[in-house]
């Protein structure tokens, strides 16, 4: 991954003393990455594993996240009343919990819906009547100009969560979203898909023109602890990741393998977008993250004059992202999850 990758840099570590932390979702690979990290490098209080999944739960616990910090709540964020619960005495939440898997939720639409936009909507109705301070939620490239129902109920959740902040009033609480491509091994990832296809020699690719954004577990954490940091309340961080080409990752997993081509998936696009032309209008340019400020009117530009104004017509996409991964990276990606999983 190239070294201009965003990720936590060094900052006041007397941010995370003594805070009391809850993860939703976290049992996913995410919220596994999430707990490592911070119970290993930050002065937390404490940390909520909130999550529906008993067995899951289970076997995080007794795969070494069995640490006096850890609670371990059963919930769902459909149950706004367990939330209020959990929430009681809690800092700062990231909002991990998804149905993320495209094909499931166009099959699934309401389930869909009632898990990432009433979920969505359950957290920030707890999180302003319990005290929290700050809440981060995680979207998706897909969440812009969304084809897909999970697309959709993502840039839902961004509405959601940005536009919260007028709710605050004089609460001492705000929301904002980081925003990024698809996560190296994560749940539903094509890596494992093709690591396993790799055994029979031939691998099903949907198009070869496809490009995706591609950003690691760890990077991805390290990105969340960073914004949680800096945010003051409404933005959606954007990280500068790179982009590859299917067809490289398969010469970087399996160049022997045989290719079949199988047509795209309904609800699935040729390349993806982290930014687009509309939004460009109010993002902001970083060194290592673009900013997309919120369009309302108590959001102050002052609080983020440093940054840069994007030319007209600009558009992240994984198609003409200028960052590529090489075929040697994605393979040292591939020995990395090899490694790891």
């Amino acid at each position: 991954m190239p070294e201009s990758m965003p990720g936590r840099k060094p900052s006041a570590e007397g941010f995370w003393t003594d805070r009391t932390v809850l993860v939703t979702g976290g049992t996913g690979s995410f919220g596994k990455e999430f707990t490592k990290i911070l119970l290993q490098e930050l002065p937390i209080r404490k940390l909520i594993v909130f999550s529906r999944d008993e067995l899951k739960q289970h076997q995080m616990r007794t795969s070494g996240f069995d640490e006096q910090r850890i609670r371990y709540f059963i919930g769902d964020v459909r149950d706004e009343g367990r939330l209020r619960r959990a929430l009681e005495g809690v800092d700062i939440v990231v909002h991990a919990a998804a149905l993320k898997q495209v094909p499931a939720c166009e099959y699934n639409p309401v389930e869909a819906i009632m898990t990432n936009v009433m979920g969505a909507r359950n957290v920030i109705e707890a999180a302003l009547d319990a005290g929290v301070k700050r809440v981060m939620a995680l979207s998706t490239d897909k969440a812009v100009n969304p084809i897909n129902l999970y697309g959709a109920t993502k840039l839902c959740a961004e509405k959601l969560f940005t536009q919260s902040n007028s709710y605050a009033g004089s609460k001492d609480v705000r929301f904002s979203c980081t925003r990024y491509g698809n996560v190296v091994g994560s749940r539903g990832s094509v890596i494992p898909l093709f690591l396993e296809q790799r055994k029979n020699g031939k691998l099903t690719v949907t198009d070869k023109r496809m490009t995706r954004f591609w950003i690691t577990l760890e990077q991805g954490v390290r990105l969340v602890i960073r914004c949680i940091e800096q945010m003051h309340g409404g933005e959606v961080f954007v990280p500068k990741i790179p982009s590859m080409n299917i067809m490289e990752l398969v010469k970087a997993i399996a160049p022997d393998a045989k290719v079949e081509v199988i047509g795209i998936r309904p609800g699935e696009k040729v390349h993806e977008v982290l930014i687009s032309e509309d939004e460009a209008n109010h993002t902001i340019e970083l060194d290592d993250m673009f900013l997309i400020e919120p369009v309302h009117p108590w959001w102050s530009h002052e609080k983020w004059a440093h940054g840069r104004r994007l030319p007209e017509g600009f558009r992240f996409g994984s198609d003409t992202n200028p960052a590529r991964l090489s075929v040697d990276e994605l393979r040292q990606m591939v020995a990395d999850l090899e490694v790891t999983t």
